[in-house]
């Protein structure tokens, strides 16, 4: 069982300690509900900064575009001038976002950097879910999501 897994198991049997109505137990609920809970949970440890890593799923593989280039990616990484994805830019952070992989889909999340990131020409400010063709902006550099 992930460390997701088990922290949205334990804050799920919490509320239903707590909650006056009666709640089913963990292995009764459905598969919606149960991811929405990895989402509770994983939305509550990135505002405390924490990653919480979840084993990728088969075929959750992220490939990304730049220029003439691609990469590929299997798990989280970090992407500016510096990081697993190397944004040759001087209006990209040195860590300028992080991709995630959580209930078997990508995010993206800024992580501070001075001149923000852009999904789709909208900035954003909290973590967003990323797909195929998808056009992430970092400083001036385009990256376009081949697959994810």
């Amino acid at each position: 069982m992930s460390s997701l897994e088990n922290l949205a198991r334990t804050a799920y049997e919490a509320h239903r300690d707590a909650h006056p109505a009666s709640l089913p137990p963990w292995e009764e609920l459905g598969d919606i509900d149960q991811q929405a809970w990895r989402a509770a949970v994983s939305a509550v440890a990135a505002q405390t900064g924490t990653t919480l890593a979840e084993p990728v799923a088969p075929g959750r593989t992220l490939v990304l575009q730049t220029g003439d280039e691609e990469h590929i990616f299997h798990q989280d990484f970090t992407a500016g001038r510096q990081g697993a994805l190397i944004v040759d830019d001087e209006f990209a952070s040195g860590q300028h976002v992080r991709f995630m992989i959580a209930h078997g889909l990508w995010f993206i999340e800024d992580m501070g950097s001075t001149n923000g990131t852009w999904l789709n020409k909208r900035r954003f400010h909290g973590p967003q879910r990323i797909k195929k063709g998808d056009r992430i902006r970092i400083g001036h550099t385009t990256v376009t999501v081949l697959t994810a």
